[in-house]
């Protein structure tokens, strides 16, 4: 668990201009180490606090394991989702999870928006459901618009409404629903706010194709090939 105040001058992010230049500790803080299967044991989740630790990192891991997570590795940056993984929770089970998430030591919430409300065209009940989440806990909100399952028009209005609520971030993908991040899609998104690639990024060069294509977070669950890529690593 780290300072709030922190946490949130970290999310008054712009693009990064010369990503490839960036030092590797720079580097590393923008990798979201994750672990969010649904096997996903305490075991994992310590593995890859240790991984975080040793390489600069933040992680993102599931909700059920955030308090264990900030005692065992408290100055670690911990992340964790709500709504996972398809956003279809009530709106009340939302706030009721970012809650939860807060007074466990969550440091940034990572969250699903209702995809069929998109889809349907009541954008109001996604930016309500987002802001009422953004305004259930003091933490940066990472909204999750789920891209390999929109048109660039609703990629647009699912940035805008998330922009809206005032969320921190815009991120790409769950990595339950195919597809992943992509140039194209990062390039729309960071139009309306700081953007986290996450879904399908392997490599530190696919990392830094993200990082050009303007977004500031990458997550991944091979965050430790990653940063190894990097050329100081």
């Amino acid at each position: 668990m780290t300072d709030d105040a922190d946490t949130a001058d970290a999310f008054d992010a712009h693009a990064i201009d010369d990503p490839a230049s960036l030092p590797l500790a720079e580097f590393a803080a923008t990798i979201d180490h994750t672990v969010l299967g649904p096997e996903t044991t305490l075991a994992d989740v310590e593995r890859v606090l240790d991984e975080a630790a040793d390489h600069g990192m933040n992680v993102c891991i599931p909700p059920c394991y955030v308090a264990e997570a900030v005692e065992y590795a408290p100055d670690v940056t911990t992340a964790t989702v709500v709504g996972f993984p398809h956003g279809q929770h009530t709106p009340a089970a939302k706030r009721a999870e970012a809650e939860d998430a807060w007074r466990a030591g969550a440091d940034e919430l990572d969250l699903v928006i209702n995809v069929g409300r998109l889809k349907a065209g009541d954008d109001d009940a996604v930016r309500e459901d987002i802001a009422e989440v953004v305004a259930t806990a003091p933490l940066p909100v990472k909204v999750i618009i789920e891209t390999a399952l929109l048109t660039d028009d609703e990629k647009q209005r699912a940035c805008a409404a998330a922009r809206d609520a005032d969320a921190a971030m815009v991120k790409t993908s769950t990595g339950f629903a195919g597809g992943g991040a992509t140039v194209a899609d990062v390039e729309l998104m960071s139009e309306y706010l700081p953007v986290k690639a996450s879904g399908g990024v392997g490599s530190y060069e696919e990392a830094i194709a993200m990082l050009e294509a303007g977004a500031v977070r990458i997550g991944a669950s091979s965050g430790v090939a990653i940063v190894d890529g990097h050329p100081d690593a």
